[in-house]
């Protein structure tokens, strides 16, 4: 919360939100429960940390060591994810799933 709030200067209750995206989010996706929610909120803080971070460094990642810092390109791939998801679900398996199964 502190890096956030006092090195990177943003607002308290955005602070929660990434963290609250981030924790909350890979919990989510890893047990397939609200898949869809889980993954816009990984989608949004990849684009936050784009556009915050990573962009002034370019495309690429810092494979060699010799940037300044990593560039934005796993970032979209963790969007293009997030999209596919959001678009498609959880799958039969997730918990999101067993719940549509039950319901009907």
């Amino acid at each position: 919360m502190g890096f956030f709030t006092e090195k990177m200067g943003i607002p308290v209750v955005l602070a929660l939100l990434v963290i609250a995206a981030e924790f909350l989010g890979s919990i989510g996706l890893i047990t397939g429960f609200l898949t869809r929610l889980s993954a816009l909120g990984i989608a949004s803080v990849m684009t936050g940390a784009i556009f915050m971070v990573h962009l002034p460094n370019g495309f690429f990642m810092n494979w060699s060591g010799k940037q300044a810092g990593e560039g934005f390109e796993f970032h979209l791939l963790a969007i293009g994810i997030a999209l596919v998801l959001m678009i498609t679900g959880g799958g039969g398996l997730s918990i999101d799933g067993l719940i549509a199964q039950k319901s009907n």
